[in-house]
């Protein structure tokens, strides 16, 4: 298709050409000011030519200026119609961001030999003595930076005004190096000086970007922007004070709106251009880094259309638009209009609420068929295990629990639950020995279970409440039972609720999933075990907060079996394994793994079951000899997993075995080895080298 034909089809014939270059907000059919030279009557239109089905400009005060959408690019760019007709093409292609295959060439021209800095943008006529229209206008502006000086000043106390409207405070506009200027100086191509002095009535601030561009706003100026040093062709402001993982960004349309959600603790950046499309490689690094992709622009016209197209261009990347309740007027147009008309951070979150519940409307079905109705208790039928998180563990982190059947882990799962739904901090000796930090905001409590019935999971909830010293279950606390769905829609139902509950409860305190393994097809199936893990890890990020996997594995030993034991053995910050005392009557709680320290240093709990609480009790920690026994009995099976093929090892082919078999630090691994040697657990040969005594 001819490349004409397809910017006409794209732009509604021409007329959205109009719109972006011409600057100025008109209606088609009626007359505006021409914006090109200083027009004094409204005798300008731009109307549909109905012969030829397009967009056509007409100045009845001077017919020159008069054309379509081709022609008043050409106007813009100085060019001819005939002769650079290719250029205007690939000029508007470019700066529209309609995405038409036109070729361009490595060194960033337009592939006819001409290079832009900048999208191009109609002349303004400019009252103010030292500011001549022809100017000041970016096209205008020489490469070299060194030909602009800025002369910086300290924000007046009305400058802070103007931002604190939209409720933008000194620290907020420091962290963002927003500086205001007393003037600014540089030289036309045509060598002439030109310079812009700040008024109290015609503030100038200054934005410096990631990229060392360098955007002046001149907020109530006829000339509100223009750049001082040229931006490159990814343009991002906000981009460096974003978090490495998060929940949500914000696309916005503007330097401010970024600010202004900064200020009230949104994460948010912005383009070049609300009408371009965003940078990939930019678009691909948010994508990795943040669950949701929200663009958040003008309310206008323009806006939205910009937002539906980009929308879906960017489908590929989740990205979704967000509409706020404004009319679309100037004083009522974007999100930092939104919080100076008076609207909090609260009611922009239940706005973020609806559009979460309206992405996920038709799956959110599926899990909510999933969710435990306390009120209405299942019928009994066979029932399975359950267990849950540690002190060790930590937001953004994974923590792992495991052990065997019969040992009581249900009630140790019950006891961390406890902590978190309970109204006030839990003794020690209530949550069996562990200290939970407690929950007074009522963050989002959630349990997953993979393999139990729903009559278990019922009564393991009951356990959970009652240990608690509550009467009934908190509304924060929600318990799926998801044994009956199929291992991709478990994933896909945990993924869903955490984003929903996180939306209603302002955030999530904990997340148990009992029988990670049934989120695979095979425990051993080291890819699925990887995808498994890394997207708990992912979510941990997203939702800032601990999710706990419960592995219903007994460990040989210090190490997790299984492709997907090694992974959490490798992500989790702390692991924790529940096993049965001499005693039979107690269980015994060790760490496996602790992310600083050795967990040979942790101490051992014991717990066992009270007929007169009616629950499992606390029994306190092992005794020194328990602990010292236990330790070495680790060291011993560490030892041998490491000599099982082989009969020697140097000290540094010792320590990089330790790590690889344990996921641990080189410095732990030392410190086995150090007490693997004292306890004549290993022996030093004749020639520097290790092996393994019997024993």
């Amino acid at each position: 298709m001819d490349i004409k034909i397809q910017i006409l089809n794209r732009t509604r014939q021409g007329l959205d050409v109009f719109h972006h270059y011409l600057n100025v907000k008109f209606v088609p059919n009626r007359n505006f000011k021409n914006p090109l030279y200083n027009d004094t009557r409204a005798s300008c239109s731009v109307y549909l030519n109905k012969k030829t089905g397009i967009y056509m400009m007409k100045d009845f005060g001077n017919m020159e200026y008069s054309g379509d959408c081709f022609w008043l690019v050409a106007k813009l760019l100085g060019l001819d119609m005939k002769h650079d007709f290719k250029q205007i093409l690939w000029r508007i292609n470019e700066d529209m961001g309609l995405c038409i295959p036109m070729g361009s060439s490595s060194d960033g021209s337009n592939g006819y030999g001409q290079k832009f800095a900048a999208p191009i943008q109609a002349s303004k006529p400019n009252s103010r003595e030292h500011e001549p229209e022809s100017k000041v206008d970016a096209e205008e502006l020489p490469p070299s930076q060194p030909n602009v000086k800025l002369v910086y000043k300290q924000l007046s106390e009305e400058e802070l005004k103007y931002w604190g409207r939209y409720g933008i405070k000194a620290s907020t506009l420091k962290r963002f190096k927003v500086r205001s200027a007393k003037s600014l100086t540089g030289v036309t191509k045509e060598g002439k000086t030109y310079k812009i002095c700040s008024q109290p009535s015609e503030p100038m601030f200054v934005y410096h970007t990631i990229d060392e561009a360098v955007k002046v706003y001149m907020p109530k100026s006829k000339l509100r922007f223009m750049y001082a040093h040229r931006p490159s062709s990814e343009y991002v402001f906000g981009l460096e004070h974003l978090p490495s993982r998060g929940h949500m960004v914000f696309i916005t349309g503007g330097e401010k709106d970024v600010m202004s959600l900064a200020a009230h603790g949104f994460d948010a950046v912005c383009f070049n251009s609300e009408t371009a499309i965003p940078p990939i490689n930019i678009i691909e690094n948010l994508h990795r880094r943040f669950k949701h992709i929200v663009l958040l622009y003008d309310m206008d016209d323009t806006g939205k259309k910009s937002a539906a197209r980009i929308e879906q261009a960017l489908g590929a990347y989740s990205v979704k638009r967000l509409e706020l309740p404004l009319a679309g007027t100037k004083s009522e147009k974007d999100i930092s209009d939104f919080f100076a008309l008076g609207h909090t951070a609260d009611e922009l979150s239940r706005i973020i609420t609806e559009l979460i519940q309206k992405i996920y409307r038709k799956s959110s079905v599926i899990f909510k068929s999933c969710e435990l109705d306390y009120d209405n208790p299942p019928e009994k039928s066979s029932s399975v295990v359950e267990v849950n998180e540690v002190p060790v563990g930590t937001c953004d982190n994974l923590f792992c629990l495991t052990g065997g059947e019969g040992v009581g882990k249900s009630n140790f799962v019950a006891a961390i639950i406890s902590g978190t739904i309970a109204e006030s901090a839990l003794d020690a000796e209530r949550t069996l020995g562990l200290t939970i930090i407690p929950n007074p905001s009522g963050r989002a409590v959630i349990l997953f279970d993979t393999e139990q019935s729903e009559h278990q999971l019922y009564k393991n909830v009951r356990k959970a409440v009652k240990r608690a010293y509550l009467d009934d279950k908190p509304d924060f606390f929600h318990a799926y039972h998801l044994s009956e769905q199929s291992r991709k829609e478990r994933l896909d139902i945990i993924r869903t609720s955490l984003d929903m509950n996180f939306h209603q409860h302002k955030g999530i305190q904990l997340v148990i999933i009992d029988g990670v393994a049934d989120l695979v097809r095979s425990a051993n199936d080291e890819l699925e075990s990887v995808d498994v893990i890394d997207e708990l890890y992912r979510l941990a990020g997203f939702y800032h907060c601990c999710i706990v996997c419960v592995l219903h594995f007994v460990p040989n030993g210090v190490k997790l079996r299984g492709h997907i034991g090694s992974e959490l053995q490798r992500k989790a910050a702390g692991i924790l394994s529940i096993e049965k005392d001499t005693n039979p009557a107690y269980s015994v709680v060790k760490c496996i793994k602790v992310r600083d320290g050795s967990p040979l240093d942790i101490p051992m709990m014991s717990f066992g079951w009270d007929k007169k609480e009616d629950m499992f009790v606390y029994m306190g920690v092992k005794s020194k000899e328990d602990k010292e026994r236990q330790k070495i009995n680790d060291l011993k099976s560490i030892a041998q997993g490491i000599f099982e093929k082989v009969d020697k090892l140097t000290y540094g082919e010792m320590v990089k075995a330790i790590v690889d078999a344990m996921e641990i630090q080189p410095r732990t691994a030392k410190d086995y080895i150090r007490t693997m040697r004292d306890k004549a657990i290993i022996e030093q040969l004749s020639d520097q080298s290790y092996q393994l005594k019997i024993f």
